[in-house]
C-alpha cells in the first residue's frame, strides 16, 4: 500500500464512534467508519493516542505509553467470541448517546470485562502474549491491580514499598493477587486483538492510519513510576520541574500541564531506548505518528513544580536532532508529522526541516491581517498537513460565530463571500490549499457548533466526550468531501491491478 502524494482524510477519535456503550469502541462501527471513509475517497484515518485515558478521560495524560485504552474494547466483539451473553449485553444501562460519561462507563464495562475474563479459556494465548509484551505488560498489570488494592490514589500516595518499587514488596503483591494481574493483561490481550482487525481491515481498504505520541506522560502513570530514572524526580520521587507552555493563544497565564520531564541526558546515555520502544509501539497501532508539541523536543517550557501557573517557567533546551538520529537508526525512517504549532522559533524550523519531517498548518490561525501568516492557504508548503482546526480549536462553525469585526471580513474577503461564510467554505480551502495531505475534523464535515469541542486548552475538566449519533454515522455526510476530493486531485489512488 502506496501513500498518494496528494491526499486528505478525516480526525475522528475511536472513542468518539457510536455504540450503545456508552462510549465508541473497536466493534461493527470502526469498521463501518473504514468503509464510510474508502467510499468517500479519503485516504487517511488520523485519531488521538489510544493509550489509557488519564483523569477526565484525555488520552495526552495516559497512565501508560505501551497500553491500550481497555475502555475501547467492544462488548459487542467478546460476545461474538463466546465470552458474554445477550442477557449481559442487553443489560448494559442507556448511557449518553452524544457525549461520553467517562466514569459511567467505566463501571459498566468493569462489570461486562470481569464476566467475559470468567469465561476465558484461551489461557495459552494469553499467556504467550504476556510473554511477548513483557518488557512493560508486568509493571502495566502490576500498576493497575495496585491502583485497585490502594483504593485509587496516585502512585505518590501508596504505601512507600510499592511505590519505591521494591522487589520484594512487588513479588509479595503479585503472589496476593495474581488473578487481578492476569485480568489486566487479559484486556490488553483484547484490545491489541480487535485492534489488530481494525488496523488489518484499514489497509485491506487502503485507508492509512495517523496516530499521535502525546511528548509527554502523565505523573500518575506506569512510564514515570516504572522508570524514575528517566525523569526529574528528587529522592522520594516528586517532581523537580514539570511541563507546561508560556502564555498563549489558549491562556494568558500559560498551560501548566504538569506532566513530568525527562532527563534527556539520561535517555541519551542508552541511545534513547525507552523512546525508541514508545515510537515502534505507536507504529504498532498506525502508519504514521503525529509527534505532539514538536517544539519541546527542541526547547521545552520547564516550571518549577508547585508553581501556581505556568508564567514562571523558562525554555531549556531538548534532544534535539540526536533523538530522531536514534529513531532513525532504530526503525529506518521518520513516519512523522510534526505538531509544530504555538511558540514556534528559527531553531524547530531549522530542527524539522533537518529531520525531513512533514509540519501542520490550521486555518483558524490564518486571519489574522499578516500577508506572511504561515496558516494563511497561499503560504502552506506542499510538505504539510492542512487542517481546517484541530482537537484543541472550537469547531469551525463555533470559530466563525466567535468573528466580528475585521476578523469577519478578513475571512470573507479572502473568500470573495457573497454570503456569510462556512464551515463548508473553509473545508474548501483546506482541500485547495497546496497541502499535500488535508485533514478534516469529523465535527466540521457535519458542520457542528462549540458543542461538539472535542476539547478547549487550560480546561481541565467536560473534554474528550463528543461523539457521533446514529444520524451522523451514514455515508452520505461525507458526499460533499468526496466531491472535493475528486475536484482538487485528493481522491484515493486507482487500485493496482
Amino acid at each position: 500500500m502506496t501513500a498518494p502524494d496528494r491526499a486528505c482524510g478525516i480526525l475522528l477519535h475511536p472513542t468518539s464512534l457510536p455504540s450503545p456503550f456508552g462510549i465508541g469502541d473497536l466493534g461493527d462501527a470502526a469498521f463501518a467508519w473504514i468503509d464510510m471513509l474508502a467510499a468517500a475517497e479519503q485516504s487517511f484515518w488520523q485519531f488521538l493516542p489510544l493509550g489509557p485515558a488519564g483523569e477526565h478521560g484525555s488520552p495526552y495524560h495516559s497512565a501508560c505509553s505501551f497500553a491500550g485504552n481497555p475502555l475501547l474494547v467492544s462488548p459487542q466483539k467478546l460476545f461474538e467470541a463466546g465470552l458474554l451473553t445477550k442477557t449481559e449485553l442487553s443489560g448494559f444501562p442507556n448511557l449518553s448517546h452524544d457525549m461520553v460519561d467517562f466514569a459511567g462507563v467505566a463501571r459498566e464495562k468493569e462489570r461486562l470485562f470481569r464476566a467475559a475474563f470468567g469465561r476465558f479459556k484461551k489461557q495459552n494465548e494469553l499467556l504467550a502474549f504476556c510473554e511477548t509484551e513483557q518488557s512493560w505488560l508486568d509493571k502495566y498489570t502490576f500498576f493497575c491491580a495496585a491502583k485497585r488494592q490502594q483504593g485509587g490514589k496516585p502512585w505518590s500516595g501508596w504505601e512507600r514499598n510499592l511505590m519505591m518499587g521494591e522487589p520484594s514488596a512487588l513479588e509479595a503483591f503479585g503472589r496476593a493477587y495474581p488473578d487481578e494481574l492476569l485480568y489486566h493483561a487479559f484486556l490488553q490481550y483484547c484490545f491489541f486483538e480487535q485492534w489488530a482487525a481494525v488496523r488489518d481491515y484499514a489497509k485491506s481498504n487502503s485507508v492509512w492510519l495517523i496516530g499521535d505520541v502525546p511528548i509527554y506522560v502523565a505523573l500518575d502513570g506506569v512510564d514515570a513510576w516504572a522508570n524514575p530514572d528517566l525523569f526529574e524526580f528528587d529522592g522520594d520521587r516528586n517532581p523537580l520541574r514539570v511541563s507546561g507552555v508560556p502564555p498563549d493563544y489558549f491562556s494568558a497565564t500559560g498551560q501548566l500541564w504538569g506532566n513530568p520531564l525527562y532527563k534527556w541526558d539520561v535517555m541519551r546515555s542508552d541511545g534513547y531506548a525507552w523512546w525508541v520502544a514508545r515510537v515502534k509501539r505507536s507504529l504498532d497501532f498506525a502508519d504514521l505518528v503525529r509527534l505532539d508539541h514538536f517544539r519541546g523536543l527542541e526547547s521545552y517550557w520547564a516550571v518549577p513544580s508547585g508553581s501556581p501557573t505556568a508564567e514562571n517557567g523558562e525554555w531549556v533546551k531538548g534532544p534535539g536532532m540526536d533523538l530522531f538520529n536514534a529513531i532513525r537508526d532504530a526503525i529506518g525512517g521518520l513516519p512523522f508529522i510534526a505538531e509544530d504549532l504555538g511558540v514556534i522559533t528559527d531553531e524547530v524550523i531549522g530542527l524539522r526541516n533537518e529531520a525531513g519531517l512533514v509540519g501542520m498548518r490550521v486555518l483558524q490561525f490564518g486571519f489574522d491581517g499578516e500577508p506572511y501568516n504561515p496558516h494563511l492557504p497561499y503560504n502552506i508548503p506542499a510538505d504539510s498537513v492542512v487542517y481546517t482546526g484541530t482537537h484543541d480549536n472550537d469547531t469551525t462553525v463555533g470559530w466563525l460565530d466567535t468573528l466580528a469585526g475585521a476578523d469577519r471580513r478578513r475571512v470573507e474577503e479572502y473568500l470573495g463571500a457573497r454570503a456569510a461564510a462556512t464551515a463548508e467554505d473553509i473545508i474548501r480551502l483546506a482541500y485547495a490549499s497546496n497541502a499535500g495531505l488535508c485533514i478534516i475534523p469529523f465535527q466540521d464535515v457535519l458542520g457542528l457548533g462549540s458543542a461538539a469541542r472535542m476539547n478547549t486548552p487550560a480546561r481541565a475538566e467536560g473534554n474528550w466526550r463528543w461523539r457521533c449519533t446514529g444520524r451522523d454515522f451514514v455515508g452520505g455526510k461525507l458526499a460533499r468531501v468526496k466531491e472535493f476530493a475528486a475536484v482538487y486531485g485528493r481522491g484515493r489512488p486507482a487500485a493496482e491491478s
